[in-house]
């Protein structure tokens, strides 16, 4: 059967591959920033509205099967005000709320911070499991590591829901499993180009943090964090969980030692790290600034991870049982 995808707050669609290549039809999506938008346009050729998700007219919208929504993270964030629903940006919550009651949708699919189950003593997730349960629909939940779920080698963990209308999915939410663990197999070498790049992502030796650089980076197959006044070394084995703010020369910018030289990530490996098929050339990156770039793949979805939870669901839907061992609530 043909299940259709709406997907709110897209981002440049790391969402929408994921549930594409898990068989979904992506019918329309909507994005805020223009940036992400010119790659999310790249990339995709359905439907895509540009523009505040609260100002849209949920009603000129066609009805979907499945509405995603990565719905803003700050407000919930570790390395936010964390403000939850005092934050303008959390009653973008109850928008995508408003779509459920206009659309009906078979299966609603959330993805925000870890951070949003203890946010406020627990009180604002429960507003949250609440106000879904409240309309007749099960509430799964689960917070998965890429480096986990994902068979690549980056520390990045996220909460995503799963709720199901029980009255037009039967039992479907019965059904529905989040994937299991598998085995990391794809490494850092793997992701990071082995030619010599741009000399724009180098670091030489006329950086007053040279030296320092010098005396603390030195494992080629480590992804390091400079934070402005010192480095960070990663031991895991994974690169640290990329951000929003990496390529402003801020904190948190990933850096690597290869044989030309100290340099930081290029957006085509950050890209990798989140799991989006550039090597193969699958998805491309537009002739837009770095900076933009950088913003769009720290807050971006790790595609594989993605994929794994909307194959569970596809599989939920069409009567599939996924695992003995269920997380229902």
């Amino acid at each position: 059967m043909d299940y259709r995808v709406g997907s709110l707050y897209a981002g440049v669609g790391g969402i929408c591959l994921g549930f594409q290549q898990a068989g979904f039809t992506l019918e329309w999506a909507n994005e805020y920033d223009k940036y992400a938008c010119i790659t999310y346009r790249t990339n995709f050729k359905h439907k895509l509205i540009e523009g505040d998700v609260l100002n849209l007219n949920i009603s000129e919208l066609r009805a979907v099967d499945v509405l995603c929504a990565g719905f803003p993270c700050q407000p919930f964030s570790v390395a936010g005000y964390r403000k939850g629903f005092n934050d303008h940006r959390g009653n973008h919550f109850f928008k995508v709320m408003d779509f459920v009651d206009t659309m009906r949708p078979k299966v609603i699919f959330l993805e925000n911070v870890k951070n949003l189950v203890g946010h406020d003593g627990g009180k604002t997730f429960r507003i949250i499991r609440e106000s879904i349960e409240d309309r007749g629909y099960s509430f799964s939940y689960k917070v998965l590591n890429t480096k986990d779920y994902g068979n690549i080698p980056h520390n990045r963990e996220r909460i995503f829901i799963v709720a199901f209308d029980k009255e037009s999915t039967g039992d479907a939410w019965r059904l529905f499993d989040f994937p299991e663990k598998k085995p990391l197999i794809t490494r850092i070498k793997d992701i990071i180009s082995n030619e010599q790049v741009d000399e724009s992502y180098y670091y030489r030796e006329d950086k007053w943090f040279h030296e320092e650089f010098k005396k603390l980076i030195n494992d080629p197959n480590t992804v390091y964090q400079w934070r402005r006044k010192y480095v960070r070394e990663n031991k895991n084995e994974c690169c640290p969980t990329l951000t929003a703010n990496m390529g402003t020369g801020g904190n948190n910018v990933p850096i690597i030692t290869t044989q030309y030289g100290f340099r930081k990530l290029t957006p085509d490996e950050c890209f990798a790290f989140q799991g989006f098929p550039v090597k193969t050339g699958e998805y491309k990156l537009p002739d837009i600034a770095n900076s933009h770039l950088y913003k769009q793949a720290g807050n971006s979805v790790s595609v594989p991870v993605i994929y794994a939870i909307a194959d569970n669901i596809m599989k939920a839907l069409n009567g599939v049982q996924v695992c003995q061992e269920m997380l229902l609530f």
